[in-house]
């Protein structure tokens, strides 16, 4: 009688542990990760960043990107980021799916965006003229979601509209972002 009466239970137990695992799948691109959020870093911690990542700026192709990281800027800084020239408004994407960790301004990026990619890299995107009006902190994005649209705020402002793109990678910090973005293109 027993055994039985396990059989149900482990039924009933393998049942549920597949509901649970499917439920777990990323939602659509836009929407809260929610309560799957420690599920979905865990799924990002383990994929690895693949090259080439997607352009950030709708439209532009490859060849239009040049190396900008390294370069003097005010203060002694250097540029850690690719700046990718666009008409002020041109739709910015995620180079990667992850998570919109932060939405919010600063002195040097003004409008920015952060989100946290593959193998926990953290994404950011700075001197937007606005944000996408969908996305949230906490939402999911699929790569190629737009996110927002090329500005030039910040410490931008006397510049042509552009995105900086910046990559950080979990305990190296920033790095050049242009290897990630640069393929050769078929002609």
């Amino acid at each position: 009688m027993r055994a039985i009466v396990k059989i149900p239970k482990i039924l009933l137990l393998i049942f549920s542990l597949s509901i649970l695992l499917t439920a777990c799948q990323p939602p659509p691109s836009g929407e809260p990760a929610g309560w799957k959020s420690p599920y979905l870093y865990w799924q990002l911690k383990k994929s690895e960043l693949i090259r080439p990542v997607e352009i950030p700026v709708q439209g532009v192709k490859p060849r239009q990107i040049q190396d900008t990281w390294g370069g003097a800027r005010s203060e002694g800084r250097k540029h850690e980021g690719t700046d990718i020239f666009a008409q002020r408004g041109t739709p910015v994407v995620s180079a990667t799916q992850g998570i919109v960790r932060k939405i919010g301004t600063n002195n040097l990026g003004g409008k920015v965006i952060w989100i946290t990619g593959p193998n926990l890299s953290q994404h950011y995107y700075a001197h937007l003229e606005d944000y996408a009006e969908h996305i949230q902190e906490g939402d999911w994005v699929e790569a190629g979601e737009i996110i927002a649209y090329v500005g030039n705020t910040g410490n931008a402002k006397n510049t042509p509209p552009h995105l900086h793109y910046g990559i950080y990678l979990s305990g190296e910090g920033a790095t050049n972002p242009y290897p990630y973005l640069k393929v050769e293109e078929l002609e």
